[in-house]
């Protein structure tokens, strides 16, 4: 469960970024309908990772999209894991940014704690997700909690603004495929199938919960979000410098954990070629994308997530029809 809210939310979601990018006005009913088909799709997953114990996504891959597919969102899957990784590395460049420290520096301080959770290899991504991710949550329902009390917000003002209802679609899509490739590099390490109803219903509700409460506060301060890189900050612009401190180091978490996913997906996909320990694979992989972190935050998030979430409504489709398809066993 853990470890698919750390993948969830990353740079673009715990800055509200890519909330705002997808959702905005009008997206009660989005939200829902994102909340729903989350959890179909993670249960869809987990339960091909389970079946196929695999231990990495090329086999769960192949049987949600078919043979004839699977090298196409291969490519995709990888050039997806690619590009979000380098995203989250731009966005702990621009966290630091917002303190007045080198962009560089702030690229570099998520770097190094990076490579070292490889030595343990996947146990370590896995272990730290279930330490960190309390706060993480905590952090924003906190300070979402905290805004709208205080600002004399209602939590239902917008509820019934439900006409950007298809937003659901491609959010759901962009999210479901770095899922497919962490979540297919742990099959064999789930002992029972009850662990795919908890994590897949847990994290669901969370998640619709945490996307409901960011997006409603969002709303309330929609004129000021053009001023800001990270939205995050309109809204910590109400509070004292110490709070956007905490805010800024618990987003500097989100960005540390979906970063790690992303190069989990990609060094358990090549390691049967490769051969090499985890940490020498991460390595190597951040080094290649080092160059790319220089086009900036927001204008990545602005061009590849709404693509990418166009692009994986075809997996999306496959993961929402694929209990009925199995439980009618129609292949």
């Amino acid at each position: 469960m853990c470890l698919i809210i750390g993948t969830m939310i990353g740079a673009g979601y715990a800055s509200g970024r890519e909330l705002w990018q997808f959702f905005g006005q009008d997206s009660s009913l989005a939200i829902l309908l994102f909340t729903i088909m989350f959890m179909i799709c993670c249960m869809s997953i987990m339960k091909i990772s389970y079946e196929q114990k695999a231990g990495h996504y090329l086999p769960v891959l192949r049987k949600i999209v078919g043979r004839h597919l699977t090298g196409v969102y291969d490519g995709m899957i990888i050039l997806y894991l690619f590009t979000t990784t380098v995203i989250m590395l731009a966005g702990s460049g621009a966290t630091w940014q917002a303190f007045h420290f080198s962009y560089r520096l702030g690229v570099l301080a998520l770097i190094i704690p990076l490579i070292l959770l490889f030595v343990w290899d996947v146990k370590g991504i896995v272990t730290v997700n279930s330490f960190i991710l309390p706060l993480l949550i905590g952090g924003l329902l906190f300070v979402l909690i905290l805004f709208i009390t205080d600002q004399n917000l209602s939590m239902f003002a917008h509820f019934n603004e439900t006409s950007n209802w298809t937003a659901a679609f491609p959010f759901t899509a962009l999210n479901v495929v770095p899922l497919i490739a962490v979540l297919g590099a742990i099959g064999n390490r789930m002992e029972s199938k009850k662990e795919i109803w908890v994590a897949s219903v847990g994290s669901g509700l969370v998640l619709g919960v945490v996307s409901y409460l960011y997006n409603n506060s969002l709303i309330q301060i929609s004129e000021d979000i053009i001023l800001y890189e990270i939205p995050l900050f309109a809204i910590l612009k109400h509070y004292p410098f110490e709070m956007m401190v905490f805010m800024s180091v618990v987003m500097w978490v989100a960005i540390f954990t979906t970063a790690a996913s992303g190069i989990l997906g990609l060094v358990t996909r090549f390691r049967d070629y490769l051969r090499q320990p985890l940490w020498v694979l991460a390595m190597v992989t951040i080094a290649i994308m080092l160059p790319f972190t220089s086009l900036g935050f927001s204008t990545l998030i602005e061009y590849l997530y709404p693509l990418y979430g166009l692009l994986n409504l075809y997996v999306l489709a496959s993961l929402l029809l694929s209990p009925f398809l199995h439980r009618f066993k129609i292949n």
